[in-house]
């Protein structure tokens, strides 16, 4: 029941965030390993980019990948947020004398965190190259030409086998192991303070929405450059063996955006990232915690 309330959770977030996916996967791609000035900006902002997607390829595709997302997110957050719930009730997250371990909860996150994204890698995968999908006036990054999921996940296991498939997992878990961290241990450090200093009544919702708003920001912050590198990593364009053409790795594409783009160029799209991980963070960590205490209340 822990997994499917956490799939579930993950699920109705992604379901309101996924524009903001579109539009933070675009910005990312957008000038890739092109210095500052030498390429057309078809996204200035946010907002901007909005109006130009909806305007040049029509609204639906602000919702472009969204069935990849909705099962990478199920996969990935079921898994992630199920361990790390089964952690928490058994007790693992505190110490021995029954106080709370930031500690021990960043570590729980972290594992928790590899395992449902290295399990989603390939639908994650095929998610970016669809939301990156544009008509050629606006295209930015490699573009690949898959007609739907299941066609793409067909077509990459023809040509390059189930290593095809999981190209860019490994380059991907740095994102995630601080990530899944950052976020879980922020959640639950947070929410513990606030129970301890009685700022709200016990199990108010408000304790776990100002839980989350916390832990998005921190989340973001830390995230960033390994998110940029990783949606690169998944959107280069390959050779007949399934092998990247542009980078060998993480740390091969954060060192080559940092040396072409600059400092800002790992941090690219970071406004798009917040608008679109912080609700998710929000709205997922949220239905979760509220779906558990509804769980815990009426079904024991």
């Amino acid at each position: 029941m822990d997994f499917l309330m956490s799939g579930l959770a993950a699920c109705g977030a992604c379901v309101f965030t996924n524009p903001l996916e579109v539009v933070k996967t675009r910005m990312q791609l957008q000038g890739e390993l092109k210095a500052p000035g030498t390429y057309q900006r078809h996204y200035r902002n946010v907002f901007h980019a909005f109006i130009t997607i909806g305007k040049v390829d029509g609204l639906a595709a602000l919702q472009k990948g969204l069935a990849p997302a909705l099962i990478y997110q199920f996969l990935m957050n079921g898994i992630r947020l199920g361990t790390y719930g089964l952690a928490d009730a058994g007790g693992y997250l505190h110490t021995a004398e029954g106080t709370y371990s930031p500690a021990r909860s960043a570590a729980a996150g972290a594992m928790a965190g590899v395992m449902g994204a290295y399990l989603g890698s390939p639908i994650y995968m095929v998610k970016i190259h669809l939301q990156a999908q544009a008509a050629s006036e606006i295209a930015v990054g490699h573009q690949y030409k898959h007609q739907g999921m299941f066609q793409a996940l067909t077509e990459i296991g023809q040509k390059h086998g189930l290593v095809g498939l999981w190209r860019g997992a490994l380059g991907s878990l740095p994102r995630v192991i601080i990530g899944s961290s950052t976020q879980l241990c922020t959640f639950s450090s947070t929410k513990d303070l606030l129970s301890q200093w009685e700022i709200f009544p016990p199990q108010s919702w408000k304790l776990a929405l100002v839980a989350t708003m916390v832990s998005s920001i921190a989340m973001v912050l830390s995230i960033a450059p390994f998110d940029v590198a990783c949606t690169r990593l998944y959107n280069q364009p390959t050779n007949a063996q399934g092998k990247g053409l542009m980078y060998r790795g993480i740390l091969d594409a954060l060192l080559q955006t940092a040396r072409t783009e600059g400092i800002c160029g790992i941090y690219k799209g970071i406004g798009a990232s917040y608008f679109r991980l912080g609700p998710h963070t929000i709205l997922s960590l949220f239905f979760w915690d509220q779906l558990r205490s509804l769980y815990y209340t009426y079904a024991k």
